[in-house]
């Protein structure tokens, strides 16, 4: 069974503009559950603050639209111990990490040992899918603003994906110039309603619902920037 993990760019739950793209992950994720399963979702809101009314938009997606049971995984707030994300995570066929603060995202997981939790259902046959902050924390290097917001600058992610990310690249366009600049030698830049699909943590192609992806090569110097194709 081949680790499938669904970086998105941007995009909004509660309008569904992603909606598309989340058909094809929430496809993935049961058939993984057994045939006749709904399968199991688990969202984690950590980079929003655990925003409950983020929770409803996804709730209302994967279970209203795609009929799978929808879960979600608080880290603040102690309303969970570890312990019982834990328990959640372990039954989990899909995990979506939301949008919000990249660098409090991770810096909660470091804290309380998820990460690695997520990391391990994923090795195991969990889809594992992320939004934005979510979809940029695992590669070796991102771009945000999460320090100072519409400020953007390079900092480490979680070391999981080879390669820097940003999301929002079309409202980002810099990037090429912030990979070129600290030489990063394999970059993904995704647009909002885009996704890039990672098997074995390497790309195989895009997923849209209108926007795109790309990968950037570090060349001679100079960024080389390839349009990944759909998958089909």
């Amino acid at each position: 069974m081949k680790r499938v993990f669904v970086s998105i760019g941007g995009g909004e739950l509660r309008n569904k503009t992603t909606a598309p793209i989340d058909a094809h992950i929430a496809a993935l994720a049961k058939s993984r559950a057994g045939e006749g399963e709904r399968g199991y979702a688990l969202f984690f809101p950590t980079a929003s603050h655990d925003s409950n009314p983020y929770f409803n938009s996804f709730r209302k997606t994967y279970t209203s639209l795609f009929d799978m049971k929808s879960d979600v995984a608080i880290l603040t707030k102690g309303l969970m111990t570890v312990e019982h994300v834990a328990e959640k995570i372990a039954k989990a066929n899909l995990i979506y990490v939301g949008g919000g603060d990249t660098l409090y995202l991770m810096q909660v997981w470091r804290e309380t040992g998820v990460a690695k939790l997520v990391w391990d259902a994923y090795e195991r046959g969990a889809v594992l899918a992320g939004l934005s902050a979510g979809a940029i924390c695992w590669f070796d290097d991102i771009y945000t603003d999460s320090l100072v917001e519409g400020e953007y600058a390079p900092y480490r992610g979680l070391g999981r994906i080879k390669g820097a990310g940003t999301p929002h690249y079309n409202s980002r366009p810099e990037f090429d110039r912030i990979a070129r600049e600290q030489g990063y030698p394999l970059s993904y830049a995704i647009e909002d309603d885009a996704a890039i699909l990672f098997e074995d943590e390497a790309p195989v192609g895009a997923l849209s619902s209108g926007g795109s992806a790309y990968r950037l090569l570090l060349i001679g110097g100079e960024i080389k920037k390839e349009k990944l194709e759909l998958v089909k």
